[in-house]
């Protein structure tokens, strides 16, 4: 789960939430949702056993700790379809997010998912995350591409999540397709992209891009219930943390994904530290 430049954009991510919780101080703006960011790459980003064992573990303990669990895809195609068995199993759904492959391959993918998803999301900055290169056929997406794939979740009766808003010049992306959902994201410092921290980005752009949206999440570098206040004082309506629970279930299994949810409830304290690297 380590991110380019020696996780620069990663550290970023946390020290800017650390500023925005000192300068925000507890205030009165409503408490983000806390949600699990989809996460695959279980054998080879987090050293699990397997990645079937990876989704139905991490997606139950989540579950028993009453945060709302998300899958995402990846090479192979298997990935996807153990966090959809993982949802089955549980008789859960989640959100659904996808890589920006062709539009014929998403809604493909779309489809299959149905039954499991309460939303879908796409990941426009997907496209350059390093370890994907040369696996997959992934594009940068357009407005009229995702007003297309917007257009397909919402017949469906589902909300449609953009997500990967980080770059000044995609906020005029997020004008025209006016998703349900805006995630400012950095990918967690694991895409090449601009220096930086999702709660500079928020607090520099969240006023000029909720007009367009119908709600602003956020993720990357949330660690503590002080960060989720922040961020909600930032303006964001929801939270997705990963690493932080998938690095509980390795070493801690169910009981550290719950006491990690407690700890981000703001209900016992806990050692941010761990979760920094």
């Amino acid at each position: 789960m380590g991110g380019v430049r020696s996780n620069a954009n990663f550290r970023r991510n946390f020290d800017a939430w650390e500023n925005a919780a000192a300068s925000c101080g507890n205030g009165n703006a409503p408490l983000p949702a806390l949600r699990l960011a989809p996460m695959t790459g279980g054998v080879e980003n987090v050293g699990y056993r397997s990645e079937r064992d990876f989704y139905f573990d991490l997606i139950g303990a989540c579950l028993e700790a009453g945060v709302e669990p998300a899958v995402g895809d990846g090479v192979p195609d298997e990935k996807l379809r153990y966090g959809l068995e993982a949802l089955a199993h549980y008789r859960a759904k989640g959100g659904v997010f996808l890589k920006p492959y062709a539009d014929a391959e998403i809604l493909r993918r779309m489809e299959e998912a149905a039954p499991q998803a309460l939303y879908f999301g796409v990941d426009i900055d997907a496209w350059n995350i390093v370890t994907m290169r040369g696996l997959a056929r992934l594009e940068k997406k357009n407005a009229a591409s995702l007003q297309k794939l917007k257009q397909q979740a919402n017949a469906a009766g589902l909300p449609f999540a953009v997500k990967g808003i980080f770059l000044p010049e995609e906020t005029g992306l997020a004008e025209e397709v006016r998703p349900d959902i805006l995630v400012v994201s950095n990918h967690g410092g694991r895409v090449e992209t601009r220096d930086g921290s999702t709660a500079e980005f928020l607090a520099a752009y969240g006023p000029r891009l909720a007009p367009f949206c119908g709600e602003i999440w956020v993720d990357g570098g949330i660690r503590t219930f002080r960060h989720r206040q922040a961020a909600g004082a930032l303006g964001a309506a929801s939270v997705l943390v990963g690493r932080p629970f998938a690095i509980s279930l390795l070493f801690c299994g169910a009981e550290g994904v719950r006491e990690t949810a407690r700890m981000l409830r703001g209900e016992t304290e806990g050692n941010p530290w761990l979760f920094r690297n």
